[in-house]
């Protein structure tokens, strides 16, 4: 995959830290992928409260 400079300050701005640091270590990998999980999680649960007060 080609990384472009955009994806890098997205990476920076996100998760502090570089592509090449996430890459090297698995810990910050770890790190970065449990955040990420709960952001995801946490966006589901405030669409399931949206839809559950729209359609009441």
């Amino acid at each position: 995959m080609n990384y472009t400079s955009e994806m890098e300050k997205a990476m920076q701005t996100s998760h502090h830290m570089g592509y090449a640091d996430y890459c090297r270590k698995l810990e910050n990998r770890m790190k970065v992928e449990r955040r990420r999980q709960e952001e995801y999680n946490k966006c589901k649960y405030i669409v399931a409260e949206i839809d559950s007060n729209i359609y009441r």
